[in-house]
């Protein structure tokens, strides 16, 4: 087996087995946060000396005790991080951040302070208008009141320092993650859509420094490695999440080749680093907030600019169309879907659009999609 193999390995069990990754800091005598999506500050609870373990729901999950607290319409990825506190999958964790960026993850953020009591809860408001001053201002405020709870639950004070060092550790994460996915789509030979997703789901379970060290080992020897002509197609995915085996198997087995993505779960979390020219690190968190972008749930004053994003993402990429991975019931991709839909339209794009959600288990309707999209897109080249 190639070093090359025995590393994608490696981020294949970490994304398989978070429990068992959890289990390893406890027992190293760490402590945990849970962090709920999106955009929570985690360069602050690295800095308290804890673990940020990142939450996106339960791929094969089953929703049965949050049915009490949501109705039957809700996005899955809310419901089942709802099922695993009530379940006790996220005991072990000494805290959890839980942001409102949608009307889902609002009453979410409630219910599950209801619904799970025993967990120290932190909430964060992010603020609509983020880039004005006194939107930064707002987003400085919130960062501070889960500083303070940090403080408390890890029982030391947060430095100036210690918060510049974790800006400095997360900001090369981002870069290495960056580089990987542009070598992951010159290297699909070797990068199987699968082994894509474990890398970089993997990340949301380890300390950021022990994830980046693995792949730059990875990176640099995909580096090394001659380029093959790819036979196959070429797709950028968009949406939330998509880290389904059955789903990603099923590109795989299509020959089709992720080479860019539009994924909350993955490549939007890594697009803005940290400003560390900035002497507050509070605020120079609260900076990256506002240059967000080019994300369904961030207000833009001017005009939906998302379209044209994704546009030039295909042809950067040079990608063959687009697979968007839409969350049945998540109401900010659904009501932008048309201005996308307008935007691949008028630059001839193709693309297909997959509904999903966390606890499919039948994928026949999704293959048949994925097989015609993958004829469709052979013929076209």
């Amino acid at each position: 087996m190639s070093r090359i193999e025995e590393l994608l390995n490696q981020f294949s069990e970490i994304a398989k087995s978070p429990k068992k990754q959890l289990n390893q800091y406890l027992a190293q005598g760490k402590k945990a946060i849970g962090c709920f999506p999106y955009y929570v500050p985690e360069e602050l609870v690295y800095a308290a000396d804890m673990v940020p373990f990142g939450i996106w729901g339960q791929t094969g999950g089953t929703i049965n005790q949050a049915k009490e607290y949501f109705a039957a319409f809700y996005c899955t990825i809310a419901q089942l991080n709802l099922e695993m506190g009530l379940k006790g999958t996220l005991d072990g964790l000494s805290g959890v951040i839980a942001s409102s960026m949608c009307d889902t993850l609002r009453p979410f953020t409630q219910n599950f302070r209801v619904a799970c009591p025993d967990f120290p809860f932190m909430f964060l408001a992010h603020p609509q208008n983020r880039r004005p001053e006194y939107g930064v201002e707002f987003t400085m405020a919130q960062y501070k009141n889960v500083k303070d709870k940090l403080e408390e639950i890890g029982g030391a004070e947060i430095s100036d320092e210690s918060l510049k060092n974790a800006i400095k550790v997360y900001n090369e994460s981002r870069a290495v993650r960056r580089r990987f996915v542009e070598l992951a789509g010159e290297h699909p030979e070797i990068v199987t859509p699968k082994k894509r997703n474990a890398v970089l789901k993997s990340a949301y379970f380890m300390l950021k420094s022990e994830h980046t060290e693995l792949l730059k080992e990875l990176n640099e020897l995909l580096e090394k490695s001659p380029k093959v002509e790819w036979k196959g197609t070429k797709i950028v995915t968009s949406g939330i999440v998509l880290d389904s085996p059955s789903l990603l198997e099923i590109i795989e087995n299509n020959n089709m080749a992720i080479v860019a993505d539009d994924m909350a779960h993955e490549s939007r979390a890594i697009r803005v680093d940290v400003p560390e020219d900035e002497e507050n690190p509070m605020k120079a968190l609260a900076l990256q907030f506002a240059a967000q972008d080019y994300d369904t749930l961030l207000y833009d004053p001017e005009i939906n600019k998302r379209p044209e994003y994704i546009v030039n993402k295909v042809k950067e990429s040079k990608a063959d169309g687009v697979v968007i991975m839409m969350m049945q019931f998540c109401d900010p991709e659904e009501i932008e879907f048309p201005s996308l839909k307008k935007g691949l339209d008028e630059a001839g794009i193709p693309y297909v659009k997959i509904g999903m959600d966390q606890q499919m288990t039948n994928f026949g309707q999704a293959r048949t999609s994925l097989q015609a999209f993958s004829d469709v897109l052979s013929v076209n080249k």
